[in-house]
């Protein structure tokens, strides 16, 4: 039980007792002899908002549609609240999708685009006015009701299709990349508003996006997908501290990759020899890694420090040259090539004027970090 004063935390899928909303078992399909999905099985529970993410090509939205009921799997099952959903089609479904490019018709205004499935369904028509009312506050368009489509915003036809897609309370939401068509800044609003909306609902959302920041910012969980399968599966911090492969750990934000191998272990901490010359990087591990197992070393740009004497405090010291800066606004990356030829990419903080930094291009600096910045990868 939470404490008094503490936020509830939502982890269903730590509950065993918990029943997963959407199930996924050994779920294949095949587009002639190429294989979109291979032998997937994945739970998503009630209220969550669950992002598939990866690259173009990878099977999100083979999935998304196989749950929306526009392809049906070549083998095994897909669960929605238990129900097998393979011969459900897709107007009877408790299952909603808002597409890309929000498809909005329009001659008609905003109140009536969001009727528009209200009047198609059972609900007594007198109680449509009321629920159509009740979107238009919820997504904070009351004063457009009466507009077109093409009298509003880029984000206001989004938040339109938005409630178009909750109106007939659907247990599940797909979000086909729904803010792609958005500008950065108005993304980014936007991002926190469908968090917002999806809170209050209590709507389960899975959205598909190639946007790791997207992803990172709106999901309670995130699926990294490659090759129609999942690499890993957990809540964003986990995905970003703890990715299990190289292949997710280069995926999600920025990342050094250092290739090596496992020298003298203790429990699960590790040397790993990477560069002739070079003293062995410290770093922590899972354990059980054999000696002379080939590695990589992952660490995150924030997590090394750059200056310009050696530093005595950390068990990681190497000695570079600093080949570029990018200046981001609030931090700068900086690019320091090792004495062998690695880049290494160090982050720090602007706290200070630009014109009072103290490391400019080919400066000799030291790139440091503790045992435990980093992580053993060995797949």
């Amino acid at each position: 039980m939470a404490q008094p004063g503490n936020k509830p935390v939502f982890a269903p899928w730590n509950d065993p007792s918990k029943k997963p909303l959407i199930q996924f078992k050994n779920v294949t399909k095949k587009f002639g002899e190429f294989v979109a999905i291979d032998n997937l099985t994945l739970d998503i529970y009630a209220k969550e908002f669950f992002a598939l993410l990866g690259p173009s090509g990878c099977g999100k939205t083979t999935l998304m549609r196989m749950l929306a009921g526009f392809e049906n799997p070549t083998s095994g099952t897909i669960l929605l609240d238990g129900q097998d959903i393979a011969k459900v089609p897709p107007n009877k479904r408790a299952v909603n999708m808002m597409f890309q490019s929000y498809a909005l018709f329009p001659h008609l205004s905003v109140a009536n685009n969001i009727a528009f499935g209200l009047k198609r369904s059972p609900m007594p028509k007198q109680e449509i006015p009321a629920r159509v009312e009740e979107m238009l506050r919820l997504v904070r368009l009351e004063q457009f009701a009466n507009r077109k489509p093409h009298q509003i915003s880029g984000g206001q036809r989004q938040r339109v299709a938005l409630a178009r897609s909750l109106a007939k309370a659907p247990k599940l939401l797909l979000l086909d990349e729904p803010l792609g068509a958005l500008d950065a800044k108005l993304r980014e609003d936007t991002q926190f508003e469908l968090m917002d909306i999806q809170e209050k609902t209590g709507t389960t959302f899975v959205i598909v996006t190639h946007d790791q920041e997207e992803a990172m910012t709106v999901a309670s969980r995130i699926a990294v997908m490659d090759h129609g399968q999942i690499i890993q599966v957990d809540t964003p911090d986990k995905i970003y501290e703890y990715p299990n492969s190289v292949y997710v750990a280069d995926f999600i934000g920025d990342v050094n990759l250092v290739k090596g191998r496992i020298g003298a272990s203790d429990g699960e901490k590790y040397s790993i020899n990477w560069a002739e010359g070079q003293p062995a990087i410290k770093a922590a591990g899972p354990a059980g890694i054999a000696p002379d197992t080939e590695c990589h070393f992952a660490i995150r740009p924030e997590k090394v420090a750059i200056a310009m004497e050696k530093p005595t405090d950390k068990p990681n010291a190497l000695q570079g040259r600093i080949l570029d800066i990018a200046y981001l606004g609030n931090v700068s990356t900086y690019h320091v090539e090792l004495d062998n030829g690695i880049i290494m990419k160090a982050q720090m903080a602007n706290n200070r004027r630009i014109s009072r930094r103290d490391l400019t291009w080919d400066d000799h600096v030291w790139v440091s970090f503790t045992e435990t910045a980093g992580l053993v990868l060995v797949k």
